[in-house]
């Protein structure tokens, strides 16, 4: 008897018009339902669908800290480079001449270092409210 139950789905289609499969798919879209009828029949019969939404602010922040993070990188490949390159310097001048170039890139570095503490506030003011912010 209970196997005979599993087996005695129904099936229900109907028609609506491409507009409104439109809005349909899009809510189905949004829900966190894997399958399309999962949605509708949860949907028809009036239970919670459980939508997805994304949190703009955490999307931006993750994006300036991506922006950051190659920016990092470019920076450790030019002192990789720079390095090699001191290790074939032999006169004083070429070597004030690396040490002027290093101290710009340390100034570039110790801003991108500031811009990560400063992101890095900002995302634990905003998922960890009521706790102290790390300090600068």
């Amino acid at each position: 008897m209970e196997k005979q139950d599993k087996q005695s789905r129904k099936w229900i289609s109907f028609r609506v018009k491409p507009g409104e499969y439109r809005i349909i798919h899009d809510l189905f879209q949004e829900s966190t339902c894997n399958k399309f009828s999962e949605y509708a029949r949860l949907t028809l019969m009036q239970k919670p669908v459980v939508i997805r939404y994304r949190n703009q602010s955490a999307d931006e922040i993750l994006s300036s800290l991506l922006k950051i993070k190659n920016e990092l990188s470019a920076i450790g490949n030019n002192l990789n480079q720079s390095v090699r390159k001191l290790h074939g310097i032999n006169t004083p001048p070429e070597i004030m001449s690396w040490l002027m170039l290093q101290e710009a890139t340390r100034h570039h570095f110790l801003r991108q270092v500031e811009e990560i503490k400063h992101a890095l506030i900002k995302i634990s003011e905003q998922w960890l409210p009521g706790s102290p912010a790390p300090k600068p």
